[in-house]
């Protein structure tokens, strides 16, 4: 027996359809969905978006994405305007013990750490 898979509920915060549309914009595509959830993938990377506004809850959450290529990663945020368009928070490329990496503070307030090791 062997795992197969970490898929996190990740949360929307008070805009579902917008964080939806985020994250499509990011690339991913949708499974499935149903009442309030989604299912998104990119590649190999997976979560499952929730309808669930508690902020302290999703100020405090983190995830970790490997991508490939963080300088094309980030060009495709940029041209994209993402920050813009969402009113979320985009860092700088940093260097970092595990890796080169860039934060997404997405709509509901989640850090994403897109990381290339």
């Amino acid at each position: 027996m062997k795992f197969l898979s970490l898929e996190p509920f990740v949360p929307s915060g008070s805009n579902f359809e917008g964080s939806k549309q985020l994250f499509l914009d990011l690339g991913f595509h949708i499974n499935w969905e149903v009442d309030g959830y989604a299912g998104f993938q990119r590649d190999e990377c997976r979560f499952i978006l929730q309808q669930y506004d508690v902020k302290d809850f999703a100020q405090n959450f983190m995830l970790s994405v490997k991508v490939s290529n963080i300088e094309e990663f980030q060009q495709d945020v940029v041209n994209k305007q993402l920050a813009d368009k969402y009113s979320v928070r985009v860092s700088k490329i940093m260097q970092q013990p595990y890796g080169r990496e860039l934060n997404l503070i997405d709509i509901a307030g989640v850090c994403w750490h897109f990381v290339e090791q």
